[in-house]
This record gives C-alpha cells, structure tokens and sequence, in this order.
C-alpha cells in the first residue's frame, strides 16, 4: 500500500476506506478485519489482523517486563480498538484516538506498505515540517542501500 488518498470520517467517526486501498486490502488480506490504534495519539494506524498479530507474535517473545514492550502496548491498547469493514467499506476509527487524532472530517489515508495511517490535514502538514527531511536522513537512506 502507498500513496495518498483523501477521504472523509462521518459524524459517527467512520472512515470509508479508499476504493485504491480497499482493493488491495480485499485481495491481500481477505475477511476485513483490523487492529486500529496509534503509537502517540498523533494519527491512527489502520493494520490488517494479521500484520497486527504478527507484531504482537514479537511481543509475546519478549521478557513481560521489557520497558519498551509496556510502553508500546500500553499505548497501543489505549488507542487501539479491533474493527471490521462493513459493507460499505467503512471501519470505525476508536473515539479516544479520533479525539487526541483530531481525525474528523476531511482526512489523508497514507499507504505504509503493510498497514494505513490516517491524519488530520493539518497535523500532518505541521509534523512534515516540524521534521524537514534532511541530509542526515539522505545518509541514513544511502545506507541503508536505497
């Protein structure tokens, strides 16, 4: 999955998902359902189940009390709700995440190869620009062979 593609969460905090996404979603990870949650509160992470089990599959293998693995799942299961694809390829976006989100109305749904993130407009633009890409970045990727 990638690219952009605007879309709109209703009054009820449904997001229709993108016919492009959808498609792909439909083919690659069939039955609809899906993990949605956030690392930060800043935008939500739409995963199919199955990509989801298999971070919690890396989870499981760590020691319970891993500091970073408390941290994540605190988080995720703050903002995170399982969700499945109604007919009209809509998914409920979590109340606690669409309120720290601020994702209402006209959103961008971002592919990120194996789950869908999803932004307020304007957050989006002002964390691009809070977090310029740099030559720093450009090394890192060089690197990194791409």
């Amino acid at each position: 999955m990638r690219g952009n593609c605007p879309a709109r969460v209703d009054e009820k905090g449904r997001l229709k998902l993108p016919v492009e996404f959808r498609a792909e979603l439909d083919r690659s990870y069939p039955g609809g359902k899906f993990y949605i949650t956030s690392f930060e509160g800043q935008n939500a992470r739409i995963y199919p189940m199955d990509e989801w089990r298999k971070i919690e599959d890396k989870l499981a293998a760590l020691p319970s009390m891993n500091p970073v693995r408390e941290k994540l799942l605190r988080r995720t299961n703050y903002y995170g709700q399982t969700a499945e694809m109604d007919a009209q390829g809509r998914v409920l976006i979590p109340a606690v995440l669409r309120e720290a989100a601020e994702i209402k109305g006209n959103v961008a749904v971002m592919g990120n190869t194996r789950y869908l993130e999803v932004w307020n407009n304007e957050r989006l633009l002002a964390e691009m620009q809070a977090k310029p890409f740099t030559d720093e970045d450009k090394q890192a990727l060089s690197d990194l062979g791409i």
